[in-house]
């Protein structure tokens, strides 16, 4: 996979979510530094850390035309089964691009590309669920040594959610009852 310049992303969902979506754009591939147009599908992308391979479905290839360059085994979750391959550039959001990356056709359900590791490792990937909201970044190339128990030793981050800090004669958190200073406070 080749890519172009240093180039980053982040997508905030409104809640909670168990689904990374993003948008962008495949075509046949091409040498982007020689052309700089081609046919191309605009459509949404599941980003999946549990698959090796990106995956584009049937209906890309049918819209593209494209040929086969081989048949390749895949392993999903009904199984296993032998597919097509094919080389196809794929532009993910802030014009990151991938380009001649070899992706299988698969059977994806509500979205046309499943995002694999062959491009999440190319980059920093990191997802967070912070004020009932997720937030999604991905960058290209990697550029941070992301390690959160040393960050979380060395203190460098601030909890967004701070434990509430309860005065002394506050009802007790435990549910006795009982004022804090009278209860799980009686030892401060």
């Amino acid at each position: 996979m080749t890519t172009t310049s240093t180039k980053a992303f982040t997508v905030e969902y409104a809640g909670i979510t168990d689904t990374l979506v993003t948008k962008c754009i495949v075509s046949k591939a091409y040498n982007t530094s020689e052309t700089t147009t081609s046919n191309h599908v605009e459509c949404k992308a599941i980003w999946d850390t549990g698959a090796m391979r990106s995956v584009i479905s049937t209906k890309i290839v049918d819209k593209l035309r494209l040929a086969p360059i081989g048949k390749t085994r895949v392993f999903h979750a009904n199984g296993e089964s032998v597919v097509g391959s094919y080389l196809v550039n794929i532009i993910l959001p802030n014009q990151i691009g991938c380009s001649f990356l070899q992706v299988t056709e698969g059977d994806i359900t509500d979205t046309d590309v499943l995002i694999g590791m062959d491009i999440i490792s190319q980059g920093d990937f990191a997802v967070t669920a912070s004020q009932g909201k997720t937030k999604f970044s991905f960058q290209v190339p990697s550029t941070h040594d992301i390690d959160y128990v040393k960050e979380y030793n060395q203190q460098i981050h601030t909890p967004v959610v701070k434990d509430k800090e309860y005065g002394r004669n506050d009802p007790c958190p435990c549910g006795s009852g009982k004022k804090y200073k009278q209860c799980c406070g009686k030892n401060r």
